[in-house]
């Protein structure tokens, strides 16, 4: 069936905007004048004058993961001191009961938003909440949690207890303090019972239809790795099953995150390489998670943090480690997406790449940083001469512009977040949110990397000279992110041959004032020409 929809403002992907398209099947047939589109003949649909561009494609989130985030108490909402948090976690308990065996959690927090303590939580915070229920909360940025006695417990973790690499136990006055950093976290939540996948298939569910709801129909999506005691088989099943059943209102590029390489190269000898699968769901890059984060004061820095010399950071692997996993992806037709949010995990990240594209070079590779936050002028030109992808977050400027330069110093800070440079020398940007640590709110994001401030309080502009026009930031959305996984000759833009993947919105954002764009509402959401979405 044909459907041409007219009398809108359209951005195809090239400006001026056109006031019409048309759909035949899943794909757009053309663009172009109004005259032009229904002479095409067809079933009409009026815009209205609204806005229209390609669906959103979020490069970087963790899809089953916000749906179990969508599950648990919702801690971002009651952030604003440690007695709400605790509050919560008590309203929570009372109206969520635990089942026998089951554990209490949370996630959301951020302890510099709390206006009563000048702390993270501890164990004795949640002991308040239950000494008999096992409790574990995460942190915004999901690489920091706070344990209660009884998970530490059921753990069986003591002052004795070592860190893995890459993590970090929290240990005060001699006693341990329920705080567990990264690669520590596994310590305690491997000991959470594993949930099934019917259980991750309606998180799948959960998660897709709240993604439509911000004008979301793709992400790049690492989810092999967030259920403890569940394989990556199981997880690739979920997904495949939920598209089976037509429930999958998302399409989901693969990033398969791997901790060690033996695990990776039996997914791999499965056939599972960049490019396998289908429209819905297909296998993207290897994923390495390769520091911590900012806030929390884990990523990896060359230098002592400026408001903590005693903390440089955590590197998650060796060098060596990364090397070897990046090399393999590099020699099985894989492209790589690492997070790196310290400039010391860059320089592990970018020596890595660099070995591997020595030892196996290819012209296409699109190998690439997930985060790329804190960084050198010359890390900057190797992303650039190394023709590497970069997935940036600018929503992530709502948070760490009041931290940057406070946690790295003024003159790493001088350098960092810098994307709009790295586009000026030629490399791809594209844009995300790593849901759940932040809402796929798109237009949120597009806000921040248009005005590089805080959305509420209008903290900053942090490096204006790196703030991105309406255009780029919505292409950062749209054409950049469906590069990001070899796919902007089939979504991304509006024209001929594309998936009829788009959003309607209620405003220009090519109109509006730039510190509004966050208020434009998503009205309607198609995937392959089909509403999923409808305010």
């Amino acid at each position: 069936m044909r459907t041409i929809y007219f009398n809108g403002q359209v951005y195809t992907g090239t400006l001026p905007l056109v006031q019409a398209f048309a759909v035949e099947d899943n794909e757009f047939i053309g663009a172009g004048t109004n005259e032009e589109m229904l002479a095409l003949g067809g079933e009409s649909f009026n815009l209205n004058g609204r806005f229209v561009c390609a669906g959103f494609n979020d490069s970087h989130m963790h899809l089953s993961a916000y749906g179990a985030a969508l599950d648990a108490a919702n801690l971002a909402e009651h952030t604003g001191s440690l007695e709400d948090l605790v509050a919560e976690m008590k309203r929570f308990r009372d109206t969520h009961p635990v089942s026998e065996g089951h554990w209490l959690q949370g996630r959301g927090w951020n302890q510099d938003y709390f206006s009563d303590v000048d702390r993270m939580p501890t164990r004795y915070d949640l002991d308040q909440i239950s000494t008999d229920v096992p409790i574990m909360i995460t942190r915004a940025c999901g690489h920091a949690m706070v344990a209660n006695t009884k998970a530490m417990e059921i753990a069986g973790i003591t002052t004795e207890t070592v860190a893995p690499q890459g993590g970090r136990i929290g240990i005060e006055n001699g006693e341990l303090d329920g705080r567990f950093f990264d690669g520590a976290i596994q310590l305690v939540s491997q000991h959470i019972p594993a949930i099934d996948k019917e259980q991750i298939k309606n998180y799948i569910r959960l998660a897709s239809q709240a993604a439509n709801t911000f004008g979301v129909t793709s992400v790049q999506s690492d989810d092999l790795c967030n259920f403890p005691g569940v394989d990556w088989k199981t997880v690739v099943e979920a997904f495949k099953e939920v598209e089976a059943e037509g429930d999958l209102t998302v399409r989901v590029y693969e990033q398969s995150r791997f901790t060690g390489f033996e695990q990776f190269r039996e997914f791999v000898e499965a056939g599972n390489v960049t490019g396998a699968g289908s429209d819905r769901f297909k296998i993207g890059p290897l994923k390495m998670l390769g520091d911590g984060a900012l806030g929390a004061r884990t990523a990896f820095l060359t230098r002592p943090y400026a408001d903590d010399p005693n903390a440089a950071g955590l590197a998650l692997f060796t060098q060596e480690e990364m090397d070897r996993m990046v090399a393999y992806a590099n020699e099985h037709n894989m492209h790589v997406a690492i997070h790196a949010i310290g400039d010391g995990c860059l320089d592990m990240v970018l020596n890595a790449v660099d070995k591997a594209l020595q030892a196996c070079p290819r012209e296409d590779h699109r190998h690439g940083v997930v985060h790329c936050q804190i960084s050198r002028p010359d890390q900057l030109q190797r992303i650039a001469d190394l023709n590497m992808h970069v997935y940036a977050q600018s929503i992530f400027l709502d948070y760490d512009n009041h931290i940057v330069e406070t946690r790295v110093g003024k003159e790493l800070a001088s350098s960092s977040y810098s994307w709009k440079t790295l586009m000026e020398k030629g490399v791809s940007v594209s844009n995300g949110s790593d849901c759940p640590v932040e809402l796929p709110n798109v237009m949120g994001g597009i806000q921040c990397a248009v005005t590089r401030t805080s959305l509420k309080d209008h903290c900053g502009p942090y490096l204006p000279d790196q703030a991105f026009t309406v255009q780029e930031a919505l292409d950062s959305f749209t054409v950049r992110s469906a590069e990001a996984s070899f796919e902007e000759n089939r979504k991304g833009q509006i024209k001929e041959g594309m998936l009829a993947d788009f959003v309607i919105l209620d405003q220009n954002p090519f109109e509006v004032p730039q510190d509004t764009l966050n208020d434009i509402n998503v009205c309607e959401v198609y995937l392959d020409g089909v509403q999923v979405y409808h305010r």
